[in-house]
């Protein structure tokens, strides 16, 4: 049994995301007890400066109350957060454990992103070249520059590591059409392409396309809950109440809000995979969205965990006709 996050006060006043932690030594303590850092020798500064980090890519500076900030940094992987770190600084202990316990997964996601058997060369070739990335390595400058400072623990690593390499995988492809191009350029056969330099990694140009697939994927899966499901989550994500309040909003149990709160993101999660797989026909003014492949999908996960932020207001309006509960809800 683990010990009870402390709570942070409710009437605090907004929180600095420069020094998120002032004053609040307990919280801090109690994050990296969650994390279990200190098996991987990690500085406590160091992994506050993780969770830092994190908070500032996905919070809005200057509406952060210390609650919101306590909320989110709970809902972190916490333990795959201190493990990327304790990688990024290049902890010997953390890299093995990286090592024995993803390599196989990676080699298994790349044959599922590639389409080829488990334990082929192509897979291998693919999950194994992500670790010089990873260890910082494929730029000659070292552990500063890993791949992992780019982690941060919105989702699982699992998850990141499987979009990372369907993106290596996207990226490989699209440099290998630049040069067909330009070589059919030189022969003066085809299209007028000019390629300056090397492929760089700028800002996928589809990122806007992932996040808009994965939005209509959710508010179709979202259309299709039960309103009573609907109403935990708008009042758990957009009005950030507690388990506690939404328990007695809706009359339940808040271990039975709980259940019912792991039990629907499971179903949603499914039910989105799903929709995008299948595609989505043409309704609401939207134009039809054919379906995606599994590197594709895992993109469109990645990029909502991301910088963008979707608008759940809009996702999960408040119901026209609330159940008899609602009315018990404060202004």
């Amino acid at each position: 049994m683990t010990e009870d996050a402390p709570k942070p006060g409710l009437e605090s006043p907004m929180v600095d995301l420069s020094r998120p932690f002032d004053g609040q030594t307990p919280s801090l303590e109690w994050f990296y007890a969650q994390a279990q850092a200190g098996r991987w020798r990690l500085p406590q500064a160091r992994f506050a400066a993780a969770l830092e980090r994190s908070a500032k890519k996905a919070l809005t500076p200057g509406a952060v109350t210390p609650r919101k900030l306590h909320d989110y940094l709970s809902a972190l992987h916490l333990e795959d957060l201190a493990l990327a770190t304790a990688c990024a600084d290049g902890e010997e202990a953390a890299w093995e454990h990286f090592f024995n316990t993803y390599r196989t997964y990676l080699r298994a996601a790349a044959a599922a992103i590639l389409r080829c058997p488990a334990g082929s060369a192509e897979s291998c070739d693919l999950a194994d070249s992500l670790f010089s990335e990873l260890y910082g390595l494929a730029d000659g400058k070292g552990a500063e520059r890993s791949l992992f400072r780019y982690f941060h623990g919105r989702s699982s690593l699992k998850t990141w590591l499987r979009a990372v390499l369907a993106q290596r995988h996207i990226d490989s492809i699209r440099a290998g059409r630049r040069f067909e191009e330009l070589a059919e350029d030189e022969t003066g056969d085809g299209p007028q392409t000019t390629l300056l330099g090397p492929p760089t990694q700028p800002v996928d140009p589809h990122r806007e396309r992932y996040l808009a697939s994965f939005t209509r994927a959710l508010q179709t899966a979202l259309d299709r809950l039960d309103p009573q499901e609907k109403e935990r989550l708008r009042l758990y994500y957009a009005e950030e109440k507690t388990l506690a309040e939404i328990g007695r909003l809706l009359g339940e149990h808040e271990s039975s809000v709980s259940r019912h709160l792991d039990r629907v993101r499971r179903d949603l999660r499914q039910a989105v995979e799903e929709i995008l797989r299948n595609g989505i026909g043409a309704a609401n003014g939207f134009a039809a969205q054919p379906g995606l492949s599994d590197a594709e999908i895992a993109l469109c996960f990645e990029c909502s965990a991301g910088d963008v932020p979707i608008d759940l207001d809009k996702l999960l309006p408040r119901s026209k006709s609330p159940g008899p509960a609602a009315g018990k809800r404060t202004p």
